[in-house]
């Protein structure tokens, strides 16, 4: 009986593992606004672009060594000058079945500006759930914290294809509430849509 159990929690758990990792808009692995505790695999490499109100966002980031990603997303505005930003994390310690994952960033290094330095840390719940928290100055402004939701409609298909697995989040980035779904489209490929700063956005990204 003890063996049943623990095997049902084990799979419980493992339910809400991270998916396939993505960009945030600020170019490090993670969601919205938030980066999350995830820190690309040796040989991985991500890029994204993103449509915002006043601006559009390219990003690369890639892994550099065991446990730790870089680069870089460059902001192209409207109304005033284009900005490069580099960024950085470093994983701590892995997620683990119990334990959660920790990671030390810094984003928003660029010249003649302050970057913003950030601690997270990401568990994965039962049910598709996972959580971030993690705190920040900067851009940050201090707590920032988020959830979301992973749902694999496996019975939801038309004549040739299934409804593609999308992850409903929230998010709170130290100043403002955003919402998005992404969805996972292909290997690798996934969609973003959803409300950042009061304004909507779109974004693609694709993780090797």
């Amino acid at each position: 009986m003890k063996k049943v159990i623990m095997s049902m929690t084990v799979a419980l758990l493992m339910i809400g593992a991270p998916a396939l990792a993505a960009p945030a808009v600020n170019g490090p692995t993670g969601l919205i606004n938030s980066p999350t505790a995830d820190v690309l695999r040796l040989e991985q490499f991500s890029i994204g672009y993103y449509q915002l109100k006043d601006s559009r966002v390219g990003t690369f980031t890639t892994n550099v060594a065991k446990n730790v990603e870089v680069g870089v997303s460059a902001f192209h505005y409207e109304s005033h000058q284009n900005k490069n930003y580099s960024h950085i994390k470093f994983a701590l310690a892995p997620e683990q079945i119990l334990t959660p994952g920790f990671a030390l960033g810094v984003e928003g290094i660029a010249d003649h500006e302050k970057p913003s330095l950030y601690a997270v840390a990401s568990k994965a719940l039962p049910f598709g759930f996972r959580i971030h928290a993690g705190i920040g100055n900067g851009r940050f402004g201090g707590m920032f914290a988020s959830i979301e939701k992973t749902i694999n409609p496996v019975s939801i298909r038309s004549s040739k294809n299934a409804f593609p697995t999308t992850t409903l989040i929230a998010e709170y980035d130290g100043k403002n509430m955003n919402y998005a779904a992404r969805l996972a489209v292909a290997t690798g490929l996934k969609l973003d849509i959803g409300l950042r700063n009061h304004d909507g956005y779109a974004g693609i990204s694709f993780t090797n």
